[in-house]
């Protein structure tokens, strides 16, 4: 067994995908920075704060564009624009982006946020600066710096977005970051936005003039009409990097969330879904994740930190995704992942996706490599041998998942821990010694561990280090669970 990772010559943060009409896929993110890709792997910046011969914007430190009147510098000093979003508007022939931009308010604890739009004529740009979208972080002196009069009208009652001490009310209204755009099955464009503070948020853009359709105010369905409907989160919990994408196969709008906190480890990617675009969306057992006390046991859990054999170092905190859909239907999920032992150090990943039989996504183990999804019916003899088994839980938390080795084998379908090596948490180690597969039509297989039964798919590809295996990835209970044999 070879033993390595995948490296990329690329970081981009918070990566938004968008694939142009020639099929380069293009990611942007965060600090003005972009990358493309031909075959999902190998990334070529062309766009990075770092080098001023590489822009991604032609005018938003011009001061009469004003882009940062508002929200001013970050903690650091800086000027900081982050979770860039593309997409195309035929109306205009032009490619737009949404962006934010962020800073300090005066008590120099709590951001002040702002969505911008910008466009450009090339998918590469450099893009110019429009206009505002939406605010966050104001009080009743700095409300006349954002464009809340315009949008609302000069009677708007300022008082209601602030708190009692007559504060932005950050518990109850949005944090204005991470926009991303998707088009609903009508091929209506909306926004769905917000980082921690009062939640995720959604609404209508309007394609001509990609700004906000008017709403009305609906406290009962938590519609606000300048930020639209809150869909995820409140009162300040770790959620952001929110990313929607609807599925014609499966007919549902998927909700991609990252849950937990970066800087200690616990960043984490879950999912929900929706019959409808701004929801509601649920969980795998039903409930919606909206003011909630603890965020934990809500949502499918589809990574967090892990490690296999063949890595020589764990991954750990992924988060902020984007997805796209190919022409055959295969759905993938790029987002930045982070290594244990390098601080900060970052890369962009592109998984597969795979469509359960009730309609919810388990996550290939490895990145995307011409994977094989295996569509036939198997003999249990097949399946036997050693498996390095993780299951991902629902903690939120600096714990790294570590394989742990099990044995397939037969006699009565049991799945037998062969041993409990260095390789294994102290977590896994309390699993009962039982369970069990059953082989379906169509390639699926059911793992049952712990009483609960794991809805599966096979898969085949080489991992980041280059060795055949054969991948299982499933989910049950807003868990998910992979075993990978190497072959």
């Amino acid at each position: 067994m070879k033993k390595s990772m995948m490296h990329v010559n690329a970081a981009v943060h918070d990566p938004s995908i968008f694939i142009d009409k020639d099929g380069m896929n293009y990611i942007f993110g965060s600090h003005m920075t972009a990358a493309y890709s031909k075959d999902l792997k190998d990334w070529t910046m062309f766009a990075d704060e770092k080098e001023p011969d590489m822009p991604m914007f032609d005018n938003i430190f011009d001061k009469e564009a004003g882009v940062f009147d508002f929200a001013g510098r970050y903690a650091d000093g800086e000027y900081q624009v982050w979770t860039p979003d593309v997409t195309y508007n035929e109306n205009r022939g032009k490619y737009v982006m949404y962006f934010a931009v962020t800073g300090m308010a005066g008590d120099g604890v709590r951001t002040r946020s702002a969505i911008c739009m910008a466009a450009s004529d090339n998918v590469r740009g450099p893009y110019h600066f429009e206009d505002f979208i939406l605010f966050s972080g104001f009080d009743k002196e700095s409300a006349d710096k954002t464009n809340l009069r315009e949008v609302l009208g000069d009677e708007i009652d300022i008082g209601k977005y602030l708190d009692e001490n007559g504060s932005y009310d950050y518990l109850r209204f949005p944090n204005c970051l991470d926009p991303n755009t998707f088009r609903d099955k009508n091929n209506e464009l909306w926004l769905v936005y917000g980082s921690q503070s009062g939640g995720i948020f959604v609404l209508q853009l309007d394609d001509a003039t990609g700004k906000p359709k008017k709403i009305a105010d609906d406290e009962n369905n938590q519609i606000d009409k300048y930020y639209g409907r809150r869909i995820l989160g409140g009162g300040d919990k770790f959620i952001e990097g929110a990313f929607i994408i609807y599925d014609k196969v499966a007919d549902y709008y998927y909700l991609f969330a990252s849950f937990g906190d970066k800087l200690t480890q616990g960043h984490q990617i879950r999912l929900f879904r929706a019959k409808k675009p701004d929801g509601p969306f649920v969980d795998m057992s039903g409930k919606a994740c909206r003011n909630v006390r603890t965020t934990n046991p809500y949502g499918l859990k589809l990574v967090g930190s892990y490690k296999f054999p063949s890595m020589d170092m764990a991954y750990w905190s992924p988060g902020h995704n984007s997805c796209f859909i190919d022409e055959d239907n295969n759905i993938y999920m790029v987002y930045h992942q982070r290594f244990e032992g390098r601080s900060s150090e970052h890369e962009p990943r592109v998984h597969q996706l795979f469509r359960t039989g009730n309609n919810w996504l388990s996550m290939c183990p490895f990145a995307t490599d011409g994977e094989m999804l295996i569509n036939k019916t198997y003999h249990e003899s097949e399946l036997w041998g050693t498996y390095y088994m993780v299951e991902h839980g629902l903690d939120i938390s600096d714990e790294i998942h570590k394989a742990l080795k099990v044995e397939f084998s037969g006699g009565g379908d049991i799945l037998r821990f062969v041993n409990q090596s260095e390789e294994s948490s102290d977590r896994l180690k309390e699993i009962p010694a039982y369970g069990g597969y059953l082989i379906r039509h169509g390639g699926k297989v059911i793992i049952a561990i712990d009483g609960r039964e794991y809805e599966c798919a096979i898969v085949q590809l080489n991992d980041e280090a280059g060795n055949p295996t054969m991948c299982i990835t499933g989910c049950c209970d807003n868990r998910s669970l992979w075993a990978v044999k190497y072959l």
